[in-house]
């Protein structure tokens, strides 16, 4: 297709990649974001998050003038919208918000213009690509002639700017016509498959990935709390396991985070309560692992007090959802370090991938083990699993969450 130009609304984990890989291609792009500092930290050149790649191809987008920052949307042929979809706050079943998607199909009403297109990368509830539509529609805008369809992004976290490019994607329109003029678009820059369909078959696809994950972590880690009960070392009972050649098992954790497995069930579920009874359960176990995991910390922690007439000091390794990122968005690490120290213990944490916190006592890995009494692994960054350094926190009263000693 003709190159065209491009206003990404959202600049985050997957908005700013996104855009960055675009200008890579050859589209002009401006990208939007209603943060100033982020704003004005893409103009220089530089990013906001840890993301391998990300900072080379945001220096030569914005060097060539193919990247520029604004903090509100601009008159384009192409707009995506990669906004936050978090929850409503409140008891019972977590209800996705989806305001800030509502507020970014708003924000670009005026600009439209027949032909454009209108593309909802934010993974959302069924139905809210329709609901995009009809915001438009109020808004005055005559949707006729324009292109409005789903594709959620498949990406791993440490691999965006490869998988962005390499992974299969999924175009879901409103008509067949919306999802062939996209999928155009994705062609132009995705190695991938592009699969074509309709937009809530693409919404409700999103989340069954995320929620088949997240059932699958469950086993896992309701597997962890079974097998400490039966004193049995779970990471040797699942690579016995997995030697059946038709068996997989993951690996337990802390729990479940980030914004995509700890969040995306609950969009199926709280639309449909009756129906979802396996991947309610699922969420409930892996947030019930992370309660498991503060609990089996304090009892090594009262333990210790018994024997050494104080409190021992607790050193938490890791904060971020996974492995050798810095995003703490729904991170089971953070929610453990913030139990303990709301339980009065002296808590120091250990975040290679972040250089300060407001909330958190942070400390390099040696300075930490110098300082800690006991010390509770919640997420396996490379820098745990050094084996110097392995030594040195086996020295400790250590529990391992993530089997980053074995």
């Amino acid at each position: 297709m003709s190159k065209k130009n491009v206003c990404v609304v959202g600049l985050g984990y997957i908005g700013l990649p996104t855009a960055a890989l675009l200008a890579a291609n050859g589209y002009d792009v401006v990208g939007v974001d209603i943060s100033p500092t982020v704003v004005a930290t893409i103009n220089e050149g530089k990013i906001h998050i840890v993301e391998p790649l990300l900072d080379q191809f945001v220096q030569k987008a914005v060097s060539s003038n193919k990247l520029r920052a604004f903090d509100s949307p601009q008159l384009s042929d192409i707009y995506m919208l990669c906004v936050p979809t978090p929850f409503h706050e409140g008891h019972g079943i977590p209800r996705p918000n989806i305001d800030f998607v509502l507020a970014a199909t708003r924000s670009i009403s005026a600009l439209l213009k027949p032909g454009d297109m209108v593309i909802l990368e934010s993974t959302s509830p069924v139905g809210t690509t329709e609901l995009v539509a009809k915001e438009l529609v109020a808004a005055g805008v005559d949707t006729s002639s324009l292109s409005i369809a789903y594709c959620p992004e498949r990406v791993l976290p440490g691999k965006i700017m490869i998988e962005l490019v390499e992974n299969d994607r999924i175009v879901g329109g409103l008509s067949p016509a919306s999802t062939a003029v996209v999928a155009e678009f994705y062609r132009s820059f995705v190695r991938g498959e592009v699969m074509e369909t309709d937009a809530r078959t693409a919404e409700m696809c999103k989340l069954t990935e995320n929620s088949f994950r997240d059932v699958n972590i469950a086993f896992a880690n309701e597997l962890s709390i079974i097998a400490d009960r039966e004193n049995i070392d779970v990471w040797r009972l699942i690579e016995l396991a997995n030697r059946h050649p038709r068996v997989s098992i993951l690996q337990p954790g802390a729990g479940v985070g980030g914004h995509c497995i700890a969040v995306d069930p609950w969009f199926i579920v709280s639309r449909n309560p009756e129906e979802a009874q396996l991947i309610h359960r699922a969420r409930l176990v892996n947030d019930g692992k992370t309660e498991w995991v503060i609990a089996k910390i304090r009892e090594a922690a009262l333990a210790f007090e018994g024997t050494f007439g104080r409190k021992p000091v607790i050193g938490c390794l890791g904060l971020a959802f996974k492995p050798d990122i810095d995003d703490l968005r729904e991170s089971p690490a953070v929610a453990v370090a913030d139990n303990l120290g709301q339980q009065e213990f002296a808590v120091i944490c250990v975040e290679p991938n972040i250089s300060s916190s407001t909330h958190f006592v942070l400390r390099d890995l040696e300075s930490a083990l110098v300082e800690c009494d006991v010390v509770a692994i919640l997420v396996k960054h490379s820098q745990f699993s050094d084996e110097n350094m392995r030594n040195k926190i086996s020295q400790k009263i250590a529990l391992d969450f993530c089997g980053a000693l074995i």
